[in-house]
């Protein structure tokens, strides 16, 4: 039958969202759009590979944070499961979870342009380039990343914002506003729940 999807689009955005702001909504947003996705899960990681000198806020917290930021936008899930599993979260074993629940599906990982060319030197890189295609968020003024065999990807245009999660954190222990870097609730929810002082 014409119009028929064969095989559902599923993007998977990992991170510590320590905490989600609006610059990983508006890549979530181009995202869906650019690459058609049917479906967009939030995965908030437990200890990023990329950050082993970082402690981020506690998982629950970054987990309502999460909540508040997307309540009401149907078009994005939650996934807990790097939170539940604990210690450092490899892509590798979240991608092999997806690929498990959904064998039809088409698999697409965003992930910061700058981290592109070191994909070859992720954990279990082969079977990581083989299930799934990365759709890579640039910086502003970043060009197009470059994706080495075997790894299958394009950038995204979307609305490259210079904010960065870090610099929040500065600001809210600066006593400085956020309003304007994060969504609403999020930047009423940290001062209440004491965060990042």
């Amino acid at each position: 039958m014409p119009g028929l999807k064969t095989e559902q689009k599923i993007g998977l955005f990992g991170g510590s969202f320590d905490p989600v702001h609006l610059g990983h909504l508006l890549v979530a947003q181009a995202a869906c759009e650019e690459a058609g996705l049917d479906r967009l899960f939030f995965i908030p990681a437990a200890q990023s590979p990329f950050k082993p000198d970082i402690t981020p806020a506690p998982a629950a917290e970054r987990l309502r944070l999460l909540r508040l930021a997307l309540a009401g936008k149907n078009h994005y899930e939650i996934d807990e499961q790097e939170l539940k599993r604990g210690g450092i979260s490899y892509t590798i074993d979240t991608v092999r979870d997806y690929a498990r629940r959904f064998p039809g599906a088409k698999l697409f990982y965003l992930i910061g342009a700058d981290h592109a060319p070191s994909l070859p030197k992720w954990r279990e890189a082969e079977e990581l380039a083989r299930l799934a295609e990365f759709l890579a968020i640039p910086r502003p003024g970043q060009t197009d990343a470059a994706f080495a065999p075997p790894f299958r990807g394009r950038t995204l245009k979307g609305w490259p914002l210079d904010v960065s999660a870090s610099q929040i954190r500065e600001r809210v222990k600066a006593g400085r506003r956020i309003d304007h870097l994060t969504p609403p609730a999020v930047a009423e929810a940290i001062p209440n729940y004491h965060l990042y002082l």
